[in-house]
């Protein structure tokens, strides 16, 4: 059975590289048992920078290893208890204290470097060696890439991934009342017409040659959804539009909305209109957005459907 980190390979490489880190540096720590070192591998780089780098503040040891600073900070402050640095007291602000080597962890970097560098370095590359292309090229690579642009900015260019847009069966019926129920209840009374259509939509809408559309996630389930209820004469009534509160934020109702837009227009609806109401204005604003406007012959014709409509709006484009 394989785990979920290897399932996921891309949602979870992360954590992956952090479970092969956390694999090789328990196998590096038996080297550091048996040199006889007070250390743990998270310690080397320090140490490693150090002795290459000269005295550092904490904040240049952050930046050289390219490293959050607690963690820096947490490795100084066990290597300052094990006596192997030491801290200068010329200033008071902790970022400017400069930490240096003392002369015991001087001596224990050499023998790291004998017994430990030396030797895991050379396993290190046995390993790399059977691995083409090379995977330090591609790990430098990914490096780069995401200095470059990180991956919650490149995340939101995708808000459409892993949503598809299903049609209505019967299976799905009930999270099409559920999903309606939610928002209703929370911000308006439920009328007898909201129940109408929630407790029997097919004959409500589909048998009238409706459309009732859906917000799938992968993984998740129907998180959102509208519908396409024709009230005579070519004119079609998107209604009954809601997204989950646990899925909001994420803009499936706008991925949403421009499907149902879509299917209206294969519907020849027109017009095409909602009705709505002044508190709702997150989704007033998208649909506006999405090529709505608000249209007083459409309040006039069919407002009077719902006592809560104080919104009456038709597509433009």
């Amino acid at each position: 059975m394989t785990d979920i980190v290897s399932d996921r390979a891309a949602l979870f490489l992360g954590s992956r590289l952090k479970r092969l880190a956390e694999r090789m540096q328990s196998q590096v720590t038996r080297l550091v048992e048996k040199a006889d070192l007070p250390l743990q591998p998270s310690h080397m780089p320090v140490l490693g920078t150090l002795d290459r780098d000269g005295p550092q503040t904490i904040g240049a040891l952050t930046e050289a290893m390219q490293v959050a600073q607690p963690t820096v900070t947490r490795a100084v402050a066990r290597l300052t208890e094990l006596g192997l640095v030491e801290t200068n007291r010329e200033h008071r602000d902790q970022r400017h204290k400069t930490i240096r080597l003392t002369p015991e962890g001087r001596a224990a970097l050499d023998r790291a470097k004998m017994l430990v560098w030396n030797r895991a370095e050379a396993a290190v590359e046995e390993v790399l060696a059977k691995l083409d292309p090379s995977f330090l090229d591609q790990l430098t690579a990914l490096e780069a890439l995401l200095a470059q642009e990180p991956l919650d900015v490149r995340a939101a260019r995708h808000v459409e991934a892993g949503v598809t847009v299903a049609q209505f069966t019967d299976a799905l019926a009930p999270a099409f009342k559920a999903i309606n129920m939610e928002w209703l209840e929370d911000m308006y009374e439920v009328e007898p017409v909201d129940l109408k259509v929630l407790d029997h939509p097919r004959e409500a809408i589909l048998d009238h040659g409706g459309a009732i559309l859906f917000a799938i996630v992968e993984g998740v389930g129907p998180v959102g959804t509208c519908a396409l209820k024709p009230s005579g004469g070519g004119a079609v009534e998107l209604t009954k539009m809601g997204v989950l509160k646990s899925s909001r934020g994420a803009k499936i109702g706008e991925h949403l909305l421009a499907a149902a837009i879509a299917r209206a227009k294969a519907m020849d609806a027109a017009p095409l209109y909602l009705l709505s109401n002044k508190k709702s204005a997150a989704a007033v604003h998208l649909y506006e957005k999405l090529g709505f406007v608000h249209d007083e012959a459409i309040m006039a014709s069919y407002g009077a459907a719902y006592e809560r409509c104080d919104v009456a709006m038709v597509y433009r484009g």
